[in-house]
């Protein structure tokens, strides 16, 4: 049996009738919520390999807006920045549950709060799913102090 998103659906969105790799740039830039969770500083305990969330933000993330301030520039300014696409959306652990690359990945479908659902791109900040007024940016953090801003809400 054909998967659904194989199928007509002429009356459904883009996000139920394609694959990640189908989509036009347009419809995968829109994808992103603008939460900002991919955006937090992560570390990975090197024995157990357990990955926490800190509610520390990258130094390029606008906290009040959630988006990132040099977006075609990312990667040469935060060389640890991971440029999504549909090849490694599977590979990345560390995606929130919440993330739309995911969630589409896997055949789910998008929240009710999401922008391409509701219409509205604050309902993700008004849903308390975003990262707004929740971190600190990296540039305020010493790297030792990391740990002790490990949180939980981000997952």
């Amino acid at each position: 049996m054909p998967d659904e998103r194989s199928l007509s659906g002429q009356d459904r969105p883009f996000w139920e009738t394609k694959f990640l790799g189908q989509m036009s740039r347009e419809e995968w830039e829109s994808l992103c919520d603008g939460c900002g969770k991919c955006c937090l500083v992560k570390l990975v305990d090197p024995e157990t390999e357990h990955l926490a969330y800190t509610e520390v933000s990258c130094k390029l993330l606008d906290i009040g807006a959630c988006r990132c301030t040099d977006y075609p520039n990312r990667k040469a300014r935060v060389p640890d920045c991971v440029i999504l696409t549909p090849d490694v959306v599977d590979h990345l652990n560390w995606m929130p549950s919440t993330c739309a690359y995911k969630l589409i990945h896997d055949g789910d479908p998008l929240p009710w709060w999401h922008p391409l659902v509701c219409g509205d791109p604050e309902m993700v900040h008004k849903a308390g799913i975003s990262v707004r007024n929740k971190v600190t940016n990296e540039t305020e953090v010493a790297d030792e102090d990391l740990p002790d801003y490990i949180v939980d809400w981000p997952a």
